[in-house]
């Protein structure tokens, strides 16, 4: 067990045997009011890689070069340009080429595979997802089960914390799953519960979820780049993700989609379909009657969104020049760290204000964000550590998020991050 000490010269110690310390100068650390920034909002928006300007810069030199003959003559030909990123992300995710792509927004993605998972039945009709999830999911599952004409009060179950928690038993989840039983027609949870931080076993309830003959999806918005998956192994029928939060791939950028291998070549599987996901072979003959090409490719819509996705790739080709497995064990020593300096801060200044942290202790049950509860102050807190150049994230009602990015997050911003703690609750 590693002896954590609350002072700036071990956290530069560690930052010395960092073998990821370099990659912090490959990105953009913001500087506001003359102060440059500890950034701790990776969940919420990824810091730009310094690459991503060139590659950008490359796709618009080809677009003023070529016009629309840059769809095959530019140095990354746009007629194929998502497929640059295909092998990158699998393994980001944990899936074979064929379960995965790149293209449009994340929730477009959760509706549209959807679309083809959740087939309700008159018997078979109920959705089952976590309690405070997202509300961009909530608002999806909503108008998908009012889309077959059905009752969301009647169709959705929600599982929540029990009384006076804050995380999710995951019995409870797997108990909700048996009693649904034959009424279960999908699954569709949060890999990552972006309010407590809470990874879940999504190898288990996919498990459970198959047992009872449910569809089972998973919202990985806080879990790609960010925690380990194995979507493949774990037999998971579908999820989605944006790649603007632990992917750094610019704001409200593309999203990323898998579908097991084993739907790969259902051609019976409804879709909403559009053109770039027909048989590219046969594409262009603009026949009728649409003819799915193999795989999470069959889910497009419409021809690649090629700045974003450039921008998307400046990233992806970091995380394969790092791999996730070193990403993670950074990652679980960092947050760590984080989680020794509030408890040493709460047990020395909780007469004051006291901090509990409600996101699981356990490492394999969370990834980079901690949620930080507050006792004793509120909201003005947060907004002295803002001034002070924290750049965090406040949920109600009384909640800090902090997510230090192994990437470009320093043992020393996790450090002096308390320290902004400290001088706030002792000038407030």
């Amino acid at each position: 067990m590693v002896a954590y000490k609350s002072s700036l010269e071990f956290a530069k110690e560690k930052d010395l045997k960092d073998p990821l310390r370099s990659y912090r100068d490959r990105f953009y650390i913001p500087v506001i009011n003359g102060i440059e920034t500890i950034y701790f909002t990776g969940n919420s928006l990824g810091l730009q890689p310094t690459s991503t300007k060139g590659y950008i810069e490359e796709e618009l030199e080809a677009w003023k070069n070529w016009g629309v003959e840059g769809h095959f003559e530019a140095k990354r030909p746009w007629f194929s340009y998502h497929e640059f990123l295909t092998e990158k992300i699998a393994k980001v995710v944990g899936a074979k080429p064929i379960e995965v792509v790149v293209t449009h927004s994340l929730t477009t993605n959760l509706h549209l595979l959807m679309v083809s998972f959740y087939q309700p039945t008159a018997t078979r009709y109920k959705i089952l997802c976590e309690k405070k999830a997202f509300p961009s999911d909530q608002y999806a599952l909503e108008s998908q089960v009012k889309f077959h004409g059905l009752d969301p009060k009647e169709a959705i179950i929600e599982v929540g914390p029990r009384a006076g928690e804050h995380l999710i038993h995951e019995e409870d989840i797997l108990a909700a799953i048996a009693e649904a039983g034959d009424s279960l027609a999908m699954i569709m949870i949060g890999g990552v519960n972006y309010y407590s931080g809470q990874l879940f076993d999504m190898e288990t309830i996919t498990k459970a979820g198959h047992a009872v003959g449910a569809k089972v999806g998973f919202d990985l918005a806080h879990a790609a780049g960010n925690v380990k998956l194995e979507l493949n192994k774990w037999g998971v029928d579908f999820a989605a993700w944006c790649s603007y939060k632990y992917l750094n791939s610019s704001p409200g950028g593309v999203s990323g989609l898998f579908v097991h291998e084993r739907h790969a070549h259902d051609k019976s599987l409804i879709r909403f379909a559009g053109w770039w996901g027909h048989d590219k072979e046969t594409r262009f003959l603009m026949e009728p009657g649409f003819n799915p090409m193999p795989g999470a490719e069959s889910w497009q819509l419409s021809n690649a969104p090629v700045l974003g996705m450039a921008a998307h790739l400046a990233s992806l080709d970091i995380f394969d020049e790092v791999g996730m497995d070193a990403l993670i064990a950074k990652r679980i020593d960092l947050t760590n760290y984080l989680e020794f300096l509030i408890h040493d801060l709460s047990a020395r200044k909780g007469d004051l204000c006291s901090f509990e942290i409600i996101t699981p202790k356990d490492p394999k049950q969370r990834g980079a964000q901690l949620s930080i509860l507050l006792h004793g102050m509120g909201k003005g807190l947060f907004d002295a550590i803002t001034k002070m150049g924290v750049i965090a994230d406040w949920r109600e009602p009384n909640v800090i998020r902090i997510a230090p990015v192994p990437l470009y997050n320093s043992y020393e911003d996790v450090y002096r991050f308390s320290e902004c703690l400290e001088k706030a609750i002792s000038h407030d």
